[in-house]
Order: C-alpha cells, then sequence, then structure tokens
C-alpha cells in the first residue's frame, strides 16, 4: 500500500498539467511495471481530431517524451473512428486489445469531460485488480485535475485567468535566443524570430452596454464573445480573460500576416454576430511579436498600447504595434495615447 501513496501523493503535487501528465505516467510504470505508458490528449475538431503525446515512457526509459504544446496537427496521428483508443474516448469505457504486446485503454478525464486516453501495453493482459489500480488512479487524477481547472479558470468564462499567463509564457519562450544580428535590448522590427505572439482585445464601449440594458446582460456578453474566442482561434491558441471586458490571446505562427489574419477573423466574426437584446457589439484589438528577452508585462504592455491606439482612432479594427513603431505612430516609451474615452 505504501508504494501506492507514495504514487498519489507525487501525483497531487504537481501544479503544472505537462509536469501533472508526466507524474502520472510515472505512477502507472512503478505501479503496473508495463512494456510503456502512454498518455495521449484528443485534439481538434469534428472529423479533423488527432492525438497528441503528453508523456510516454518505456519500461527503460528514465524520462518521458512527448509532442511539443504547439506541435502542428498535420503532424499528429489522426484520430480514426472504431480505432480502440477512439472508442475508450468517445465511449467513455476500458477497451482491451488482446495480442503481442496486449493493449488496454482507459478514458482519460480533465475536470468533467474526457480529454485523452491512458495507452497501457503489457506482456500478459492486465488482471481484474490491476484494471482496478488504473481506474483508481485516475479517478484521483480526474478529481485533482478539476481542482486544477477550477483555479486556473475565470468563472463566468471559462477560458484561463490571468494568473496563469506569466507562466504559460515564461514556460513557452523559456529557449528563445537573440539573433546574431538582434540589438542588445533585443528589438527587432518587422522581424519574429521565435513565432510567439500576444494580442490584447477590448469591447468597444462595454461600459454602455452595461448601463444600457444591466450587468447580467453585460455578463451575457462576455460569456458569448468568449464562445466567439473558442470558434474563431486555433486549438493550440491560448485565450485568456485578464478582467472586465479585456481578453488576451497568446498564440504561435509563422509570421506577422498569420496573425493579423486570425485576429481580423475574430473581429470580423465578433461584428457580425448579433448578440441577444444589445445587437452588434465589436471589439478592438491590438498585438505585438514576442522578441527575445521578453517578459510577459512588457509583451502585454505593447500590445495594450496598440489596442489604445485603435480605440482612439476610430474602434472596431485590428493594429499591429510593430506596424505603429515603424510608422512612427507610437514610440517605446509612450505612457497614453492622448486623451481619449476608450469606454
Amino acid at each position: 500500500m505504501l508504494p501506492f501513496a507514495d504514487q498519489i501523493a507525487e501525483l497531487t503535487s504537481y501544479r503544472d498539467r505537462e509536469q501533472l501528465d508526466v507524474a502520472l505516467a510515472g505512477a502507472l510504470k512503478d505501479l503496473l511495471q508495463p512494456r510503456s505508458v502512454t498518455i495521449q490528449r484528443c485534439v481538434g475538431e469534428g472529423d479533423d481530431r488527432h492525438w497528441l503525446t503528453r508523456a510516454r515512457l518505456s519500461s527503460r526509459s528514465a524520462v518521458a517524451t512527448a509532442d511539443g504544446p504547439w506541435s502542428d496537427l498535420d503532424t499528429l496521428p489522426r484520430w480514426v473512428a472504431g480505432e480502440a483508443r477512439g472508442v475508450a474516448y468517445g465511449e467513455q469505457r476500458m477497451v482491451l486489445v488482446a495480442g503481442s504486446p496486449h493493449l488496454a485503454y482507459f478514458p482519460l478525464h480533465g475536470g468533467d469531460v474526457v480529454v485523452g486516453v491512458v495507452e497501457i501495453e503489457t506482456l500478459a493482459a492486465l488482471d481484474e485488480n490491476a484494471q482496478r489500480t488504473v481506474q483508481g488512479v485516475l479517478r484521483i487524477y480526474r478529481n485533482f485535475e478539476r481542482l486544477l481547472h477550477y483555479s486556473e479558470r475565470d468563472s463566468l468564462t471559462g477560458l484561463l485567468n490571468r494568473k496563469t499567463f506569466d507562466d504559460s509564457f515564461m514556460k513557452a519562450t523559456a529557449d528563445l535566443e537573440l539573433p546574431s544580428d538582434a540589438t542588445s535590448d533585443g528589438r527587432r522590427v518587422g522581424r519574429n524570430p521565435c513565432g510567439y505572439w500576444v494580442g490584447v482585445i477590448d469591447i468597444d464601449h462595454f461600459k454602455r452596454v452595461n448601463d444600457s440594458f444591466g450587468h447580467l446582460i453585460g455578463d451575457e456578453v462576455l460569456l458569448l464573445l468568449s464562445r466567439l474566442m473558442g470558434r474563431s482561434f486555433r486549438i493550440h491558441d491560448r485565450l485568456y480573460r485578464f478582467g472586465g471586458e479585456e481578453f488576451l490571446v497568446f498564440m504561435r505562427c509563422h509570421c506577422k500576416d498569420d496573425a493579423a489574419q486570425a485576429f481580423e477573423r475574430f473581429r470580423s466574426n465578433t461584428e457580425l454576430f448579433q448578440f441577444p437584446q444589445v445587437g452588434t457589439v465589436t471589439v478592438s484589438v491590438g498585438f505585438t511579436a514576442v522578441r527575445p528577452g521578453d517578459t510577459p508585462s512588457s509583451a502585454f504592455a505593447r500590445a495594450d498600447k496598440a489596442v489604445y491606439h485603435a480605440k482612439a482612432h476610430g474602434r472596431n479594427q485590428v493594429c499591429s504595434h510593430d506596424e505603429l513603431l515603424v510608422s512612427g505612430t507610437v514610440v517605446e516609451d509612450d505612457a497614453k495615447v492622448g486623451d481619449v474615452e476608450l469606454f
């Protein structure tokens, strides 16, 4: 019993989901001694779903392997209807596949929904005691994951909350290095060697919505906008509510044009959507390339300046801080964009 208790104590000591999945794989490996344990999450939508490996440990490996969190969907194994892991995921039940080796698939819950599967490869079929052990560990994982979900999510919209942004940003950009021809402070206008982008979204005249229709309708606008964000951006893009009517997107893409296109798609989708009772709602968006050496606050500040520019020059538009910098419209140390009512 002691090894099991030790594994559970180790499993529930993490607050990072990637480390949590690695700990889950390690716990099952130590408890069952299988040939391999793989934690896979189903990503994508509809018929374009794929399997992202979050952690894989073999009997001989000391360090887990995994797909990158920003992996291109097309490079990942495709979800296939009728496949054993797809059945375990879709029907939320254990699936055993006899053979050489034997395979067992268990649904993996992330909070209240199934998010993937656990694949266990063994020389002999898992007996009932082993099956119950796996299911018990996964119930504990599910409960702990639910607690993490509540601590990381905005209670109204379900988007990530502000306190999670710094960790995600620093982890994603930790290995970035200055290009050899960059300036000493990391500035490189018109070039994004790292491919990360931060966009700040602000609802135009949101105070008027609350004043005219009340806060319950205002909350409904925020909730519907968060759903529009989910449909407008990609599965790997990180979506945050920073409080009030301010939202943030953290994404990785190849160039400024790709980022601009994504933000413009969301702006257009919002303008075309008819919000109940309110009607048309628009947003102003500012975005910036993440520079080597950036901190979360420095990247956010540049995107925020671009939002202020958008709101001061007509609203309902997308502005790139890098383009504004090139044109001389903003400078690095501006604090404000003039006196203008921004709500």
